[in-house]
């Protein structure tokens, strides 16, 4: 079994949950979606991933709510659809955003809502995926300690100096202790932002 999603797959999923949704006579659900599934579903990087990374959801009033927990049926239908796109039971989950530390309960960054970029993949299920500033914010703070894959992705957004030094902000914001400052200073200096970690 293949886990990992390229462009073709993610939409192949959301197609299909939005249908289990239906069948399910679930409600609307609007799902605000970081990480590399909305990097690949907007054609901003060229990988693959094993999950969908959902940071919010939408109420009706389409103001942004904690995705925790998230909906019954949407758990149901996610897991039910898995295997028609060989995908883990957990392929959409709420990581970013499950327990104090997680991204929507620190807080989002100024303007967040105003950035996504909503696709609608059927009459149950609107996904809002996060703009590319945001999602340079959120791969300088989780850089800082994963590494890997998150400084290739920040790489590859090719962010100016600007942003860098606001998200680096953004990051110390919610994480203020000075260990935390010093290496993301460090990982700064070693993705060639060495006059963004001078300033900060």
């Amino acid at each position: 079994m293949n886990e990992y999603m390229d462009k073709e797959k993610i939409e192949r999923a959301f197609g299909l949950l939005d249908e289990r949704l239906r069948q399910l006579d679930a409600p609307i659900v609007r799902l605000v979606v970081c990480g590399g599934s909305a990097l690949i579903a907007m054609n901003i990087i060229s990988r693959t991933t094993k999950d969908v990374d959902v940071v919010a959801m939408l109420d009706q009033h389409e103001d942004l709510i904690e995705p925790v927990p998230l909906p019954e049926k949407l758990i149901q239908a996610s897991r039910d659809i898995a295997p028609l796109c060989e995908l883990g039971a957990n392929w959409l989950n709420n990581g970013p955003s499950r327990g104090e530390g997680g991204l929507f309960q620190m807080g989002l960054p100024p303007g967040f809502a105003s950035r996504l970029v909503r696709r609608d993949y059927g009459n149950h299920l609107s996904v809002y995926f996060v703009g590319r500033l945001d999602q340079i914010y959120f791969k300088i703070y989780a850089g800082v300690d994963r590494g890997g894959r998150d400084l290739t992705d920040l790489v590859a957004l090719q962010p100016s100096e600007e942003e860098v030094e606001a998200g680096a902000h953004w990051a110390m914001t919610n994480d203020v202790s000075e260990p935390y400052h010093m290496m993301l200073k460090k990982m700064l200096r070693k993705i060639g932002y060495e006059k963004v970690a001078e300033r900060i």
